[in-house]
């Protein structure tokens, strides 16, 4: 058989390679603790999982959905909007539910990339902006995110030659994986820049209420003009501890919801009505989870942030996000620090490098780890300190120790 040639420019996805080496261990009878992925360790709250159960038992959502999803789930999503960032939002025309919000990242590079169109996309970043761009056939163009400009993409460092072919910005803050946020004044400017160079904003949001210190995140969407040339994303997943439900949504630009809504009636049969229902109760019930949940990740942030300034590792304490960005000891690679860690103390982190180039030299930490599993994990943590002597570990994640890299 003959497979497309795109399929040469589709490396495996990064934490698929993460599992694989967690089950590699652990088939070893060698016992590993993973502060890799962000998904949420904790339950989806009682009171979503009974919408949930009173749904499925009710034989009208048996039957296919449609692309658009309910008017209430589109109705409840505008209305949380408002509430949340004081947004006005159209329900039937500026806001679509999405499987997932990863899905929808991924498909909306289909509604404006045509083969060799730019995207402008962050690095290091979640690498589905990037991996979307190039199934499109289009060319991602990297803006690096570097501590010195607090991990903002310097937008007028961009040749004008690929701004002016950009036809898709991408941003994310709070921001996975550097954790960085960012303020109004930058959104604004964001949006003067898509004016200037006719290109659409894609802004993904999923980690607005997962902050810290009562800071509040804010919504691109509050940018003066924003609805004019930009989307965001969002999901329940971090929010609501929904992972597994696999239920997002996007808002605002209503030509851009549309044209996802063309190109997703085309591809997918919507979200099962009772994973909606259950939806519905998550953005219109009882929020008191998220202020629950974030009390937990501030406490493992800190106690993490402290494990790290013992054995020597650099990190600021988030404002918001699941992750913790921390620099490598001096002498390793991102790559070598992970491998070194894994293999010597049983403990999983990302190699920053897997976000892209401009990652290197940091590795992720993510909060979503069972409090049993973090007393472990820090305490392995802090044995790493007690094998420095010893020669690195040439284990590597073998994709990236090719020069692979995932951005």
């Amino acid at each position: 058989m003959r497979m497309s040639k795109r399929m040469d420019s589709l490396e495996p996805y990064l934490f698929v390679e993460i599992a694989e080496k967690i089950a590699e261990k652990k088939a070893k009878g060698e016992e590993v603790t993973s502060f890799a992925i962000g998904d949420p360790d904790m339950p989806t709250p009682t009171h979503i999982i009974n919408r949930l159960c009173k749904a499925a038992q009710d034989p009208t959502n048996h039957h296919y959905p449609e692309t658009a999803g309910l008017p209430e789930l589109r109705q409840a999503i505008a209305a949380w909007y408002k509430r949340r960032f004081n947004i006005s939002l159209d329900p039937d025309r500026e806001v679509l539910p999405l499987i997932g919000s990863k899905e929808g990242i991924f498909h909306i590079a289909l509604c404006f990339i045509d083969l060799d169109d730019i995207a402008l996309v962050p690095d290091p970043a979640y690498p589905v902006y990037k991996i979307g761009t190039i199934l499109a056939g289009g060319k991602p163009y990297s803006m690096p995110l570097v501590e010195e400009n607090d991990f903002l993409p310097a937008l007028n460092d961009i040749p004008k030659t690929f701004a002016k072919r950009a036809k898709l910005l991408w941003l994310n803050y709070p921001n996975n994986p550097t954790a960085a946020v960012a303020d109004i004044d930058f959104f604004n400017r964001a949006v003067q820049f898509a004016r200037q160079h006719n290109l659409a904003i894609c802004h993904d949001g999923p980690y607005s209420e997962v902050a810290f210190d009562n800071y509040k995140p804010i919504s691109f969407l509050e940018a003066e003009g924003a609805k004019e040339v930009g989307v965001e994303f969002h999901s329940l997943s971090k929010s609501y501890n929904m992972a597994g439900w696999r239920i997002g949504m996007v808002a605002g630009n209503a030509e851009m919801i549309d044209a996802l809504k063309r190109i997703k009636s085309n591809i997918d049969s919507g979200i099962p009505q009772a994973i909606q229902y259950a939806a519905i109760e998550a953005l219109s019930g009882s929020q008191d989870c998220i202020a629950k949940n974030n009390t937990i990740y501030q406490r493992r942030r800190d106690l993490i942030i402290d494990i790290l300034d013992d054995i020597g590792l650099l990190a600021k304490p988030p404002k918001a996000s699941l992750y913790i960005w921390a620099k490598v000891p001096e002498g390793y690679t991102s790559l070598e620090f992970a491998g070194d860690l894994l293999d010597k103390v049983g403990v999983v982190v990302v190699p920053g490098v897997g976000y892209g180039r401009n990652g290197e030299g940091y590795v992720r930490l993510s909060l979503t780890i069972s409090d049993a599993g973090l007393v472990k994990g820090l305490s392995r943590l802090a044995g790493w300190q007690n094998t420095k002597n010893r020669p690195k570990s040439k284990k590597t994640l073998h994709n990236f120790s090719r020069g692979k890299q995932h951005t």
